[in-house]
C-alpha cells in the first residue's frame, strides 16, 4: 500500500529522518524488503520521530 505524501517538498526530509532513525534502530533498510519489517521495530522508528518532532516543538 502506497501512502500518499501530503507536502511533497517533505518526502527528502522525511526519507533521511527514516534512514537515520533505522541505522540508530540496528536496522538496514537495504536488506529489508517490503513487509519484512519487524512491528516492533517500526513502532520505535515511529516513537523516535514523534519525540523528534516534539523536542523541535519547543
Amino acid at each position: 500500500m502506497a501512502h500518499k505524501i501530503l507536502i511533497p517538498e517533505a518526502k527528502q526530509g522525511l526519507s533521511k529522518m527514516k534512514m537515520e532513525l533505522a541505522a540508530e534502530a540496528g536496522v538496514n533498510l537495504k536488506d529489508v524488503h517490503d513487509g519484512n519489517l519487524p512491528s516492533s521495530t517500526a513502532g520505535n522508528m515511529v516513537k523516535k520521530m514523534v519525540e523528534s518532532y516534539e523536542r523541535n516543538l519547543k
